[in-house]
């Protein structure tokens, strides 16, 4: 198995450039669909988080209102900040334990695993043989997320501004995908990098 990082700030298109490295092979370990399937209703990571936040944030049909949830931890003020480190502290555990288990079924098949998390520069590992950071400037990746997303631009910066600097996530990179044109342009640097990963998972089989 070669395991691989792919990271990017939100708007850059990082879950596009997850599918299309699925497309060509690659296992997908989502760490946004991990969450995702931790908050399904009545789930013990949810009821946790009503506790936390208040009632308000689960729906009656008792799903998750992730915007009541971001509109408490994403924000300025300090109280916003600390709201954040307290969701994190709940839901992080339970998914990085998740992320575990699906890299270890994965340890003996030889396979490209692709581990898509958005926080991964600010939860380094030492077992991924390489970084893929998927980048845009900061106002690109705010005009698409109010443009596909129908999120307020000063809502987009502020989440922007919750993440690792973009300069820091490129530090980090051994690989970068620049996202600032179209699918064709993105499709094409995906085939470079399968390629370049391709080779890579080659040459640690065989070391």
């Amino acid at each position: 198995m070669l395991l691989v990082g792919l990271t990017g700030g939100i708007g850059a298109g990082k879950s596009t450039a997850s599918v299309l490295l699925a497309e060509r092979g690659a296992v997908i370990v989502d760490a946004d669909q991990i969450v995702r399937d931790l908050q399904v209703p009545g789930a013990p990571l949810l009821e946790r988080m009503a506790d936390r936040f208040g009632a308000h944030i689960i729906r009656d049909d008792g799903s998750l209102d992730r915007g009541a949830v971001a509109a408490i931890v994403f924000g300025e003020s300090d109280e916003a900040k600390q709201a954040l480190k307290g969701l994190n502290g709940i839901v992080h555990p339970a998914m990085q334990d998740e992320i575990e288990r699906r890299i270890a079924e994965q340890a003996d098949t030889g396979r490209v695993v692709v581990l898509d998390f958005p926080l991964l520069g600010e939860n380094p590992r030492d077992d991924i043989a390489a970084i893929v950071v998927v980048d845009v400037e900061p106002e690109v990746a705010v005009e698409r997320l109010v443009e596909f997303r129908g999120m307020r631009a000063s809502d987009a910066r502020n989440r922007i501004a919750s993440q690792i600097s973009r300069e820091d996530r490129l530090a980090k990179a051994t690989h970068v995908i620049d996202n600032s044109g179209d699918l064709g342009a993105l499709r094409y640097q995906i085939d470079g990098l399968w390629a370049q990963l391709v080779e890579l998972r080659a040459a640690t089989t065989t070391n």
